[in-house]
């Protein structure tokens, strides 16, 4: 796609509520990935508009458990920020809006679109979507108890038969919503098959001026132009894509501006890795060693790590340890082999006997 491809979207600032947002390129919030680290090193990399929390449990907020606490934590550099929460029962959502509110927190966010069963069987996450009048209710109570803007992520449906994201979507914005980001996908296809472009297009069209904001395999800046392009929603949140090219943002950025895309260098790579665990470290220190493990999956390929060190930053248990491997990363960078992240890789189902 041309960089002109660009210049057809509108890339002003975009109003939720009452946040002015700098760019229309928003984090999803992705479970055990968007904490506060991440956060961080994106936003240092530029381009980055709002950034929203990984998902908490709004019981465990009010009282204060030690991981809804982790997964809130944020500094001044980390804004624009919305927190997700997620429950079955209104009431909770309620008390955690008002938690957060009472907290200085500018954004909230509930969650019905998570596809876990954990979460669903509670009543929670895309579960919500299954009851119009249900959802509608604990919306409306959330926005009545807040005075900060309350937003809403959500996929097209439970699945292909029950498509309730326009009509949720029209009488959410009824309800006093600022936004919804819409996953072009249903619970029932979880992270499979391809996004529904038409269905968010429909959301778009089914609301009458809050923003629609779209989500779903957006791995490229390309991806993020033609989805706007496609389906005119407001606003694109970035998730898995955000940590296959951690410079997506940045990216887009660029191309908004009409410059070429920048594309980071060797130094760069190595810096990256290194500042994401470093801060990591600053909120986890020794635990960092074992919750940085799982983002090496995502960047070996993008990053340029050989496959022999990307499978030892799986493993390491040490800062010590990670020290020695980026060092040796830096050494041997492009000498990567695998064109594919490891983290795309499909394998067998069934017992490892049977692969």
């Amino acid at each position: 796609m041309s960089l002109a491809a660009s210049s057809e979207t509108d890339e002003s600032p975009i109003d939720i509520g009452n946040r002015r947002i700098p760019s229309r390129y928003f984090l999803a919030p992705l479970a055990g990935y968007t904490h506060l680290a991440f956060r961080r090193v994106i936003r240092e990399l530029g381009g980055l508009g709002l950034a929203t929390t990984d998902l908490v449990l709004a019981s465990q907020l009010v009282a204060k458990s030690r991981k809804s606490q982790q997964l809130v934590a944020t500094c001044e550099s980390d804004q624009p920020l919305s927190v997700q929460i997620f429950s079955g029962i209104t009431a909770e959502l309620v008390k955690a809006a008002k938690w957060l509110e009472d907290r200085g927190y500018q954004g909230i966010d509930i969650n019905m679109g998570c596809p876990m069963a954990k979460i669903n069987s509670s009543g929670g996450g895309a579960r919500l979507m299954c009851d119009v009048d249900g959802a509608c209710t604990a919306v409306s109570q959330v926005v009545e108890a807040v005075s900060v803007p309350v937003t809403v992520k959500m996929r097209l449906g439970w699945d292909r038969d029950h498509l309730t994201a326009p009509a949720l979507a029209r009488e959410f914005e009824q309800c006093g919503l600022k936004a919804i980001t819409i996953h072009g996908r249903t619970r029932q296809q979880g992270f499979h098959g391809s996004v529904d472009l038409d269905g968010i297009r429909k959301t778009v069209e089914a609301v009458q001026s809050i923003p629609i904001v779209g989500n779903g395999d957006v791995r490229t800046p390309e991806d993020a132009i033609a989805m706007r392009q496609q389906t005119g929603c407001a606003a694109v949140a970035i998730g898995r894509g955000a940590i296959l090219d951690p410079w997506i943002f940045r990216k887009l950025a660029d191309q908004a501006r009409g410059l070429e895309p920048f594309e980071p260098s060797r130094n760069d790579q190595i810096e990256f890795l290194k500042r994401h665990f470093t801060l990591m470290c600053e909120q986890h220190e020794d635990y960092s060693c074992i919750l940085f493990r799982k983002f090496v999956g995502w960047y070996g390929q993008r990053l340029g790590i050989p496959e022999d060190l990307e499978d030892r930053l799986r493993r390491f248990e040490s800062i010590e340890e990670f020290n020695e491997i980026v060092e040796q990363v830096a050494e041997r960078h492009g000498e990567r082999v695998a064109t594919v992240p490891t983290a795309l890789l499909k394998v067998p189902n069934g017992p490892v006997e049977r692969w």
